[in-house]
């Protein structure tokens, strides 16, 4: 494995341990609104790279359908914070979301070709499990607003979706 990959792999882990230790502590309303926008964000930045840096066609089509997904869950997560009043919050894991994705960001922006592919694919396939888990484990056990829980409830499906198919692209990369 060479070092550029490792390091992705280790941010990634490091990642998942972030989030775990970060939801220990019951995020609000307002906190899982932020854990949402920054989740949808950091992999909407990492599909606009997809977009323009991949080499295999499919690869910059899940890119491009990681923004447009994305980027519509955010217009859906914005709309439905302004109509309950709730201004999205920084946490723990917010923080660790955006770190992980900027990290992530410049290592994949040192790669081309088919090593680009294969480490932007790796990152997907690890990123979507661990927002996977968080939704299942904290943000939806954890909302108390029943549309904010409806909102997550209705976007799981997209995620896993996501997920299944960028270990479909793994297993063809291999």
């Amino acid at each position: 494995m060479n070092k550029s990959i490792y390091a992705l792999s280790s941010l990634c882990l490091a990642l998942a341990g972030t989030l775990s230790w970060a939801q220990a502590a019951a995020p609000n309303d307002a906190q899982i609104a932020g854990i949402v926008v920054a989740a949808n964000t950091v992999d909407i930045e990492a599909g606009e790279l997809a977009r323009t840096s991949a080499k295999d066609k499919q690869v910059k089509d899940f890119g491009q359908r990681m923004v447009t997904d994305h980027t519509g869950v955010n217009k859906q997560a914005t709309a439905l914070v302004k109509k309950l009043n709730v201004t999205p919050e920084e946490s723990a894991t917010s923080k660790a979301l955006k770190e992980g994705g900027a990290a992530n960001i410049a290592k994949l922006k040192g790669m081309k070709g088919a090593t680009f592919d294969k480490a932007y694919v790796d990152n997907e396939v690890t990123y979507h499990q661990t927002v996977l888990d968080a939704i299942d484990k904290t943000l939806i056990p954890n909302a108390k607003n029943a549309e904010l829980k409806g909102l997550l409830e209705q976007v799981r499906p997209a995620i896993d979706a996501h997920l299944q198919h960028a270990k479909q692209m793994q297993a063809a990369m291999k």
